[in-house]
């Protein structure tokens, strides 16, 4: 058994405090564009094919969102998102919830190399020179 101290557990519950919140996020935004698209709950899901009772603990907080960028894709479609920038915040909003950076950050050269400076800037941690000099080459580049 690991045994944390008050300090890590208090990180812990802080991590998963921040998970909760982008679940519920994530799951009110999901009810309110079916509801403002005018579905039910299960005419969503006879639409998508998925289950409703999965549905409506995604839509309670109780369950993760789906990871898979097709099935996502097509959830926004239905929900009645149609420009691109939207279905790309739907999808990242829901890989959040889950913990996973977005595929299209980790597929950017060079994007792996610069996460760590970010994590830190995140953490109220301040990055080298040198990986703000890094950094600011990437955003030059985009």
């Amino acid at each position: 058994m690991v045994k944390l101290n008050h300090r890590e557990l208090k990180g812990r519950l802080k991590v998963e405090k921040i998970k909760m919140k982008m679940k519920e996020n994530f799951s009110q935004i999901l009810k309110e564009l079916r509801i403002k698209k005018g579905l039910t709950l299960r005419n969503v899901c006879r639409i998508l094919n998925f289950d409703p009772s999965n549905w409506s603990k995604i839509e309670r907080g109780k369950m993760s969102p789906p990871s898979e960028e097709k099935t996502l894709r097509k959830w926004a479609q239905v929900l009645g998102l149609s420009k691109e920038n939207d279905i790309h915040e739907f999808i990242d909003k829901a890989s959040l919830v889950q913990g996973i950076i977005p595929k299209d950050i980790l597929s950017q050269e060079n994007a792996v190399d610069f996460l760590p400076a970010f994590f830190r800037t995140l953490r109220n941690k301040k990055p080298t020179k040198k990986e703000i000099e890094r950094l600011i080459e990437l955003i030059k580049k985009i």
